[in-house]
């Protein structure tokens, strides 16, 4: 048996979708859920991740949400500069000693993917603490200025220069 498709394609006969009261389509699902933000907007009213969270369970649930975005950006950037230092013997080549990068590799992709999701919620507040996660990230694990780094130092003037 064929459905008679409307002229959208999707199978609804035509109809629009319902639309909430600030003439945002409402979700598929029926009863009444936040509508998704296709713009930058202010607010505590916004779900990040996961449905109705935080949703409007408060200002204290907002910024539980703003502090797990936060954190989970900053450990993207330790998680890449451990994984940016080089192996303990070149030579050694070992399934073994691959598995640990891999894995590291592995979780801090999963965790950059998150944020990103988080800051397709479109709220002004997310993409700022993301960025201030990763910011401090990069400041924690050294971005560079690490003790054992010394490629951006000048060098010494030697002897020969002096004469």
């Amino acid at each position: 048996m064929e459905m008679e498709m409307g002229m959208g394609g999707d199978g609804m006969g035509g109809m629009m979708p319902p639309s909430a009261p600030n003439g945002m389509p409402m979700p598929s699902g029926g009863g009444g859920g936040m509508a998704m933000h296709m713009t930058f907007f202010w607010g505590k009213r916004v779900e990040i991740l996961f449905s109705g969270w935080p949703g409007d369970r408060g200002v204290g649930m907002y910024l539980l949400a703003l502090l797990f975005v936060f954190v989970t950006a900053a450990l993207v950037d330790c998680l890449s500069s451990i994984s940016r230092r080089p192996a303990a013997a070149a030579g050694d080549r070992r399934v073994s000693n691959a598995v640990l990068p891999t894995t590291l590799h592995a979780v801090r992709l999963g965790l950059a993917y998150l944020v990103m999701l988080a800051v397709m919620s479109f709220n002004v507040g997310v993409l700022i603490v993301a960025i201030a996660g990763h910011a401090v990230g990069f400041l924690v694990s050294g971005g560079g200025l690490s003790k054992g780094d010394r490629s951006n130092e000048p060098e010494a003037p030697t002897k020969a220069m002096d004469s």
